[in-house]
């Protein structure tokens, strides 16, 4: 089945979209400034929200903050700490909608945000995971399958990215049943690998994992160390040049045939 990759960015959000639908693709990027919007008009008035490392208590009407608020709770994080997955998951409810006459859900979809991934596909992808300077970066990466779809695939790490981390991991890369519970588990998981001695640190961080519901598998590398438990999708090898693949980022995460949808 042939399919469309599609880029584009808003201030921080850097988005690609994969789908053999054209219609698909610009239903989730109108659904992302929908939503978008919605945020940065609440979190002007609710500063908490914004700037808060423990979940937050909130009322209202809106779909992108109870989602994040909801999981925030389950990972015991900020709700910020969730907002790349839940955009990724709106995007692809949007997708996947069957309550449109006139539109027939994607039966491939994937939404990267920022490197949180929400997948729901009919067609197996190869993602590759980014360690930064960790041995594995870019050698590492994962086949996911039908049978693993819906999954929220995130990845937090103290060593790349913009995002805060208080925890010394290279990546902890979580899969779950959607991508804003994975945000929000990331950085908790992430929070946790810290201290002098690696390994040690690496199995606190996979220990946690236990209580947080929703949850499938993770991965977590620091420098030379790699842990894994729980169900995570088949491991595979990315074979390439890594300073050719960071500088082509849209093809090296998605390794496959896909036509530049603009």
């Amino acid at each position: 089945m042939n399919a469309f990759k599609f880029h584009f960015s808003e201030k921080e959000s850097d988005i690609t979209i994969i789908s053999e639908s054209k219609k698909a693709i610009l239903k989730a990027k109108e659904v992302f400034y929908y939503h978008r919007n919605i945020l940065e008009k609440y979190v002007s008035k609710n500063k908490r929200f914004l700037t808060s490392f423990s979940p937050v208590k909130v009322k209202t009407n809106h779909d992108i903050i109870n989602l994040m608020a909801e999981n925030a709770f389950l990972c015991d994080v900020g709700p910020m700490a969730t907002i790349a997955g839940a955009l990724a998951d709106l995007m692809l409810n949007a997708m996947k909608a069957k309550d449109e006459v006139d539109f027939i859900p994607a039966k491939i979809a994937l939404i990267e945000n920022g490197g949180e991934i929400a997948m729901d596909s009919e067609e197996s992808m190869n993602i590759a995971l980014y360690a930064g300077m960790n041995e594995l970066n870019l050698n590492m990466g994962f086949l996911i399958e039908k049978k693993d779809c819906p999954i929220g695939i995130a990845t937090s790490s103290a060593t790349i990215g913009h995002a805060i981390s208080l925890g010394q991991a290279d990546a902890a890369t979580i899969f779950a049943t959607n991508a804003t519970l994975a945000d929000g588990a990331a950085t908790r998981i992430a929070n946790l690998v810290k201290g002098h001695d690696i390994e040690k640190s690496i199995k606190k961080g996979l220990d946690a994992i236990d209580d947080i519901e929703g949850v499938r598998g993770a991965i977590i590398c620091r420098e030379n160390k790699v842990g894994q438990v729980g169900k995570i999708p088949k491991l595979i090898k990315i074979v390439g040049d890594k300073n050719k693949i960071l500088k082509e980022k849209m093809d090296s995460l998605f390794p496959g045939d896909y036509e530049i949808f603009r």
